[in-house]
């Protein structure tokens, strides 16, 4: 955790721009939120800026309390309730990521969690990340104390995915939980290149099948034309 409203911004600020450069957000797009010590409040993204142009100084950024009250001028993140309930709900969270990372969406489209497929998850992690089904461009306030229930049942849980919208990474501060999102996002990479190589090679496999005395009649391959080379 962080001391102070400053060292929170500071934080919030790396955390941003790192996403920002890491391309697990672009545009105006995601947000991410941080606890202030000792208080009832936290630090969250404007809304409608990015990621990029988020300041030390506070540009960009809102404060409010846990129940909506914002104590800033501006609008906060239309996702504030999900911040503010993840982590009044979670003590041991003190930041939260939430981004549209690209492959984290592909994968999630059919797929139902994110799998541990490198050592560096397993290790990291040791259980798989979720999808849930909530297809909403803000998550939706009845959804929450479903998401809350997940992390508080699996201890270890460190994210979310939601269907075809993005992640949602929880950490002790913001920047872990930055650390996190990338994380997901390069599992989630792996997965859906290891998907299109096992599929190439199932193609491969079943061409030669049937050049090679293959008696499945019902599926049509492609005739050779000649011996030419």
């Amino acid at each position: 955790m962080f001391e102070n409203k400053t060292e929170v911004l500071k934080a919030l600020t790396l955390a941003a721009r790192r996403a920002y450069a890491r391309g697990i957000q672009t545009g105006s797009g995601g947000n991410l939120s941080a606890r202030i010590p000792g208080k009832n409040l936290m630090v969250v993204k404007c809304s409608g800026g990015s990621l990029a142009d988020c300041r030390e100084d506070g540009d960009g950024w809102i404060t409010m309390d846990l129940d909506g009250t914002v104590s800033d001028t501006g609008v906060p993140t239309r996702e504030w309730q999900l911040h503010a309930a993840l982590l009044k709900g979670l003590p041991q969270a003190g930041g939260i990521v939430h981004c549209h990372a690209p492959w984290t969406i592909s994968w999630s489209e059919k797929n139902d969690k994110i799998p541990l497929v490198t050592w560096h998850s397993k290790l990291k992690w040791g259980c798989e990340i979720p999808v849930l089904d909530i297809r909403a461009a803000v998550v939706p306030k009845e959804e929450l104390p479903g998401i809350l229930a997940l992390f508080r049942q699996e201890p270890r849980l460190p994210a979310v995915v939601l269907r075809g919208h993005g992640l949602v990474a929880i950490g002790r501060n913001v920047v872990e939980a930055e650390h996190t999102a990338e994380m997901i996002e390069e599992t989630a990479q792996i997965c859906v290149l290891q998907g299109l190589l096992y599929q190439k090679r199932d193609k491969k496999h079943s061409y030669a099948s049937e050049n090679h005395g293959c008696t499945d009649k019902s599926v049509s391959y492609p005739k050779s034309k000649g011996t030419g080379r």
